[in-house]
């Protein structure tokens, strides 16, 4: 499958800086081929840049790219999209209790930049997602989480983007659920407002190392994450290891032999290569299973893995 690219960058009306490059700097498994990236500050921006069809990449985790690349134009959040407006809203907000609404935290600011800075303030809500390595607006549209706690443990208001215009919605507007927001593919999630519970440093200090502790025995080289979902309230990871597939590779991917349920890039890695490996796992699994064996990576374009789905 091959990709078709326009020869040279779309211009923006705005000023927004647009560049072709690969992907695969943009990802935590480090593949993907190339395409056309807007890197969009503001609203207005956001605006232009979906006019035309496109995709948006936050912090590249849970992601696989083809080795073609995809043809719509990639969206980044960057600048004030990218940044974190903890002031807490005094409206919004309920001292008495110690809730907290913060003000706007952008979609492309880093989840765990984000999370340091709650600990520092005692800010207690979203400590269980610790060690994901995304963005808000990403980890936000697919409910990311370990079972220590969920995105949608600290929610306020989700500010959402379409070619159709600006809404905001709550969580109580959406029927979101284990690894999933409700939020549909395409939609962006351009800023949220934060729910958190006044604590103290050191109580969020802990609970985020008892969640980190949990996650010590997971791989630390290149990795999108957790491939498939826990079929059944089973742990995946535990039956890819009775399978006997934890150490096999192809290529320069490799399922991680600290944990099955992680791809690793070992230096080199195609998508091709993560594909094949997904497909070795699903094909052993399945035919034991008495549901499905649902996938936890998106795969850009779909079509490249639409026999996983």
């Amino acid at each position: 499958m091959s990709a078709v690219l326009p020869a040279q960058p779309s211009p923006s009306r705005l000023g927004t800086r647009v560049e072709r490059q690969p992907l695969a700097r943009y990802t935590t498994v480090g593949v993907g081929g190339e395409a056309e990236i807007w890197f969009v500050e503001t609203l207005e921006a956001l605006a232009e840049a979906v006019e035309q069809p496109y995709r948006i990449l936050g912090g590249g985790s849970n992601l696989v790219i083809d080795d073609s690349g995809v043809p719509e134009r990639v969206i980044r959040l960057s600048g004030p999209l990218a940044k974190a407006d903890l002031t807490p809203d005094p409206e919004l907000s309920d001292p008495a209790s110690g809730m907290i609404v913060t003000g706007w935290v952008g979609g492309g600011t880093p989840l765990p930049g984000l999370l340091r800075k709650l600990q520092a303030l005692g800010w207690s809500n979203l400590e269980g997602t610790v060690g994901i390595p995304g963005q808000v607006g990403g980890s936000v549209w697919m409910n990311a989480g370990t079972r220590f706690g969920e995105m949608f443990d600290g929610l306020h208001t989700i500010e959402i983007v379409t070619p159709e215009g600006v809404r905001q919605v709550t969580p109580d507007d959406l029927n979101w659920g284990y690894r999933n927001s409700d939020i549909p593919r395409g939609h962006i999630v351009s800023r949220v407002r934060l729910r958190l519970q006044q604590s103290t440093p050191e109580a969020v200090r802990e609970r985020m190392d008892q969640a980190d502790a949990a996650r010590k025995g997971q791989p630390k080289m290149k990795t999108p994450g957790c491939a498939f979902k826990n079929p059944g309230g089973v742990s995946a990871g535990l039956l890819i290891d009775r399978a006997g597939l934890k150490g096999e590779q192809i290529g320069q991917a490799r399922i991680a032999p600290e944990h099955g349920n992680f791809i690793v890039n070992l230096g080199g890695a195609t998508a091709a290569d993560v594909l094949g490996l997904l497909r070795l796992i699903k094909g052993r699994l399945a035919p034991e299973l008495s549901g499905p064996l649902e996938l936890e990576y998106e795969i850009w374009p779909e079509e490249a893995a639409a026999d996983l789905r």
